[in-house]
C-alpha cells in the first residue's frame, strides 16, 4: 500500500514539474512566436501593396458583418478575419489589405492576403498559410499564378481551364482545380468586402 502511495505521489509530482516548464516554456516563446507571426503579415502587406508607407488595423472591422456580406453574396466557404488600411508617404489612405481564409482548399485552410488599391485595382496576393499538394495545388505559391491576379481591376474573377482572354480570367493550375477555385473565391470575397464595406468599386 505505501509503495502505491509512494508511486502515485512521484507522478503527481513529476506531473505538476511538467506542467510549469510547459508553462514556462510558453511563456517564454510566446511573445517571439507572435512577433515572427507579425512580421510575416507585415512582410505579405509590403508584398501585396508595395507602394505603401504603412499599415495600421482597420478599426471599424466588424467580422460579423464581413460574414454576412459574404454570405449574401454566395461566398459561404471564406472568412475575412483582418483588414489593414494602407497609406502612402503622406499620411493619404491609398488602399487596404484584405486577410481572408479559404475552408475550400484539398489540403485544409488557405489564407492569403489581397492588397486592393482605393479605385479597386488588386495590387497582388499572397499567401499567408497553404498546405496544399506539392507540385499540385502548391503552384499557387508561385509567382506565375499569384500574378495572374496583379494589378487587375474588376468585379470579380473566374477561373478557366481554356486560357480564355480577359482581365478577370484566372488560368487554372494544371490538376489543382480546387487550389484555383479556393483561391479564385478567397480573392472574390476580398473584392465583395471592399466594394461592399469599405465602399469601393471596379471603375
Amino acid at each position: 500500500m505505501n509503495k502505491i502511495v509512494k508511486n502515485t505521489i512521484i507522478l503527481a509530482a513529476i506531473t505538476i514539474v511538467a506542467g510549469c516548464l510547459l508553462g514556462l516554456v510558453y511563456e517564454i516563446t510566446k511573445a517571439p512566436i507572435a512577433q515572427a507571426q507579425e512580421n510575416a503579415k507585415q512582410d505579405a502587406y509590403r508584398t501585396v501593396l508595395a507602394d505603401a508607407a504603412e499599415f495600421a488595423a482597420y478599426d471599424a472591422f466588424d467580422a460579423s458583418e464581413a460574414s454576412d456580406v459574404l454570405l449574401e453574396a454566395g461566398y459561404e466557404s471564406d472568412d475575412i478575419t483582418e483588414v489593414a488600411a494602407a497609406k502612402d508617404a503622406s499620411g493619404n489612405d491609398m488602399g487596404y489589405v484584405i486577410t481572408v481564409t479559404s475552408h475550400e482548399g484539398y489540403g485544409g485552410d488557405i489564407q492569403i492576403s489581397v492588397g486592393i488599391l482605393s479605385d479597386g485595382t488588386v495590387k497582388g496576393i499572397e499567401m499567408l498559410s497553404i498546405s496544399e499538394t506539392a507540385g499540385l495545388g502548391m503552384k499557387a505559391t508561385e509567382a506565375d499564378f499569384k500574378d495572374q491576379f496583379k494589378d487587375k481591376q474588376v468585379e470579380k474573377f473566374t477561373y478557366t481551364k481554356s486560357g480564355e482572354d480577359g482581365d478577370d480570367k484566372i488560368d487554372a493550375l494544371s490538376g489543382a482545380t480546387i487550389t484555383t477555385n479556393a483561391v479564385t473565391n478567397a480573392v472574390d470575397s476580398a473584392l465583395v468586402y471592399f466594394q461592399n464595406v469599405l465602399g469601393g468599386s471596379a471603375q
